[in-house]
């Protein structure tokens, strides 16, 4: 084997491994899909849950005014309904952008095929509210 092609064959080998790495890495940060919500309960449980980690200030509020597909596909635009946020206009649009990211990022929603007959294109609310942070005793 020539120089050459030694060079090239370690090339592809690093190449291959790169890629084999990268698509480990995408594999590990997909999230693993749950159980198909079956109730409005299990719905707005797993709904509350994606929405956790928005950056606010204690006492933020927002509720969002929306509606699903049968499949748990957002369906039309969702509004804000409610708010109470602070009078700085940055901070309101920083914590605005992460609750609509977050949102987002949770549809669609796996739902049953029977709750998804119930809810379809119906409106549904889901309030948001950024707790204080809780004091040692």
């Amino acid at each position: 084997m020539t120089r050459q092609a030694s060079a090239t064959e370690d090339f592809r080998m690093k190449s291959f491994r790169r890629l084999l790495a990268a698509g480990f890495c995408l594999v590990l940060a997909t999230p693993v899909q749950a159980a198909p919500a079956n109730t409005l309960q299990e719905l707005f449980a797993g709904l509350s849950a994606c929405m956790g980690g928005v950056e606010g200030e204690p006492g933020e509020q927002v509720t969002i005014a929306f509606s699903l597909k049968r499949d748990g596909a957002l369906f039309g635009k969702p509004k804000i309904t409610y708010s109470k946020l602070p009078t700085d206009p940055a901070t309101q649009r920083r914590f605005l952008d992460g609750v609509a990211a977050k949102f987002g990022a949770c549809l669609p929603t796996p739902i049953s095929d029977s709750l998804g007959g119930a809810i379809a294109g119906r409106r549904l609310t889901l309030r948001f509210v950024v707790k204080g942070r809780e004091q040692p005793i």
